[in-house]
Formats: structure tokens, C-alpha cells, sequence
């Protein structure tokens, strides 16, 4: 009997796992924010090989089977990987598309244009997109809806960050389908390279590093719940129940971040390039300037002067480099002679899953305090 009643547990748990929808993500940090919705339900996978660029990024063929295969894909959006809506309208046109730079109640900060930046420069460059409402629920087939939207309020190039692969779900899905993606290896780094010649992108407009506020993060988990019950209304409750308990974290975790660096608020740094306002915005802390705006445009040399200047005019102390690059750029500019610190606002060499968008944004906060304190 007892053995009966195990079988027909499992056959049941077995039968609402299949249920549950298959979702891709861009960057760790959504696939971690999905991850949290997810819970015991089932595991997203992640597009790309880890440490790899966004901005022009060519898939290996088990990631274009994963997207192919995928029910929802949640992204930040086309003005981060310009690449990836053509992927998605090719590979699964039939899948949910979520994109969270234009998700309701995402509060999206513009491009900050100058080598430094003086002045306070966020209330104007706000923008809500509380009138994206007909975002959710919307699936990817009724593709020229979704332009009309991103078109509105974004009339960027291609906006630029890097993204991670999930290597147990590429060897998952490598013996899912007997295939052996080592020879693609060399493919890839080449392509990752090519790509930041070709992708070259225009910084007016919407700056797409928006997951580094946590106030956005915890909007960005109910739309998930929500679009993820639309596709799986059995588990509906689970996700909309995981979503509440993430956003409260979310929230407790921007209190902690902002305490955590209140005392640094007055603080002058540069950072390697413009890709922290948002996580300036929630923490009280203000940039001095950026080496580079984007991390695939190379700085001009009246803008390294710039930064040069106003390091000896202010005496500062701390610029940021970024693991993806070499610190040469940060050497040339401070003579050796400034402490440079590496912050990471991707989570290069973290682990996947619910827990890496915490301890993300945690290394950023200990990172900046152990530099300027």
C-alpha cells in the first residue's frame, strides 16, 4: 500500500512538472530573479556562455535549441541585447516575451552623456512605464504590437552588457539531444569578439542596466508570477506566492544596501563605465564620472584627459575597473598612483540560481565601501 501511494504521488508531482513552463533568460540576474518565481517548480536557463558579452552575442546550437524550445523568454530588452528579439521572433515565435526595461512600473533611468557628471541629474532623466500595461499577458506572436511599444519613449541603437551561461543546463541539454557543443567553443569567442566592432551603439536614450536597483527587481518578480500563471494557471498561486516573499527580500535587501553605504553618500569615485545609476539611485551614492560610457566603446583621448583632470583637481582615490577588462585603462589614467577596485554589475563567476541576484548586488555595495572608506 505504501508503495502504491509513493507511485501516485510521483506520477502526480511528475505530471504538474511537465506542466511548467520552459523559460529562457538573458543575464544572470534575471535568470536569478525567475529562478526565485520558479522555486521547487522548475529551473530557467540561461542564453548565454558565461563571462560572454550581449551586445552581438552568437549562439552555440544548444542554446538556440533552448530558446527554441522555450514558453516564455524574460529579457531585460532590445536596448541591452538588440541581437536577441530577432533570435526570439525566428527561434520562438510563439513564445511569451517579457521584457523588463518595459514592463509596467519599471522606473528607467536615461544615458548620462558627459565624461563627469555634474549636478543631480535623476529627476529628469526619469521615465515610468506604468503605460506599458498591455505588455503583460501579451505573447510573442502578435510581434508588431510588441515594436509599436518598444519603439515608444526608446529610439536607441544597440545598448550594450554581458551575460553567463549555465553550464549544467548546457551539458543538460547537450545529452538531451546528443550533441556535443565543444567544438563551438572556439566559434563563440571569435563571434564574441567580432561583435563589439559591429555593434557600435548610440547612448541617447533609455540606460538598460536597470536591474542594479532592487526596487525594479521587486516589480519585475509579479510580472513574472503573472505572466508565468497565464501559461501554468495550476501553479499560479505557487508563483504568485514566491514573487510576494522575493519582493519583500528585495526590499529589505535596497534598505540594507542604502545603510550600508549611507555614511559614503558624499563620496567621489569613477567607475569603469556608466552602468551603476541605478544602483547610485538606490543607495544614496553619486558616480564622479565613467572612464568609458558603454563597455564596448573605447574612450576618446579629450575624455581620458577629462577624467585625469578631475582626479587631481579632487584628489580622488578610488576608480573601478571591471573583470571582464583589463585594468591597463585604469593604470593609464591614475599613473598607478589610485586604488582600483573591481566591481561587477553582471556576476561573472557566480552561481546560477535564486540566490546570485543578492549576493550580486552585495558585492557591489562591499566592493565601493572597501575602496572609499
Amino acid at each position: 500500500m505504501k508503495i502504491r501511494a509513493f507511485s501516485a504521488l510521483m506520477l502526480t508531482t511528475t505530471a504538474a512538472y511537465a506542466d511548467v513552463p520552459n523559460v529562457v533568460t538573458d543575464i544572470p540576474a534575471v535568470h536569478s530573479l525567475v529562478s526565485q518565481v520558479m522555486g521547487d517548480l522548475g529551473s530557467p536557463k540561461l542564453l548565454m556562455k558565461q563571462g560572454s558579452s550581449p551586445h552581438g552575442y552568437s549562439m552555440r546550437p544548444s542554446e538556440a535549441r533552448a530558446l527554441q524550445e522555450a514558453d516564455m523568454v524574460v529579457w531585460i530588452g532590445e536596448d541591452l541585447t538588440p541581437w536577441l528579439e530577432s533570435s526570439i521572433e525566428n527561434l520562438a515565435p510563439e513564445a511569451e516575451s517579457l521584457e523588463l526595461l518595459h514592463a509596467h512600473g519599471t522606473e528607467v533611468l536615461n544615458f548620462r552623456e558627459t565624461p563627469i557628471f555634474a549636478g543631480d541629474e535623476h529627476d529628469e532623466h526619469h521615465e515610468d512605464h506604468d503605460d506599458h500595461d498591455e505588455h503583460k499577458g501579451e505573447h510573442h506572436d502578435d510581434h508588431d504590437d510588441h515594436e509599436e511599444h518598444a519603439d515608444e519613449g526608446h529610439g536607441h541603437d544597440d545598448h550594450k552588457d554581458e551575460h553567463h551561461d549555465d553550464h549544467d543546463d548546457h551539458d543538460d541539454h547537450k545529452d538531451e539531444h546528443g550533441h556535443d557543443d565543444h567544438d563551438e567553443e572556439g566559434h563563440d569567442e571569435h563571434a564574441e569578439e567580432g561583435h563589439h566592432d559591429e555593434h557600435g551603439h548610440d547612448h541617447d536614450g533609455a540606460d538598460p542596466h536597470a536591474w542594479l536597483n532592487p526596487h525594479n527587481a521587486a516589480t519585475w518578480v509579479g510580472e513574472i508570477a503573472e505572466h508565468l500563471s497565464e501559461l501554468d494557471p495550476e501553479n499560479a498561486a505557487t508563483y504568485e506566492a514566491n514573487a510576494a516573499a522575493a519582493a519583500e527580500e528585495l526590499e529589505a535587501l535596497e534598505g540594507a544596501l542604502a545603510a550600508q553605504l549611507a555614511p559614503y553618500s558624499g563620496a567621489k569615485f569613477i567607475v569603469f563605465h556608466d552602468a551603476y545609476q541605478y544602483f547610485e539611485e538606490a543607495t544614496g551614492l553619486k558616480a564622479t564620472g565613467a572612464l568609458q560610457v558603454s563597455d564596448a566603446t573605447p574612450p576618446s583621448a579629450a575624455r581620458l584627459t577629462e577624467i585625469q583632470a578631475e582626479i587631481q583637481e579632487h584628489n580622488i582615490t578610488c576608480v573601478f575597473s571591471e573583470p571582464q577588462f583589463s585594468d591597463a585603462l585604469v593604470k593609464s589614467v591614475t599613473n598607478g598612483q589610485v586604488s582600483a577596485t573591481v566591481i561587477d554589475p553582471l556576476g561573472v563567476g557566480l552561481d546560477l540560481g535564486a540566490g546570485l541576484y543578492t549576493e550580486l548586488l552585495q558585492n557591489i555595495a562591499d566592493s565601493i565601501e572597501g575602496c572609499i572608506k
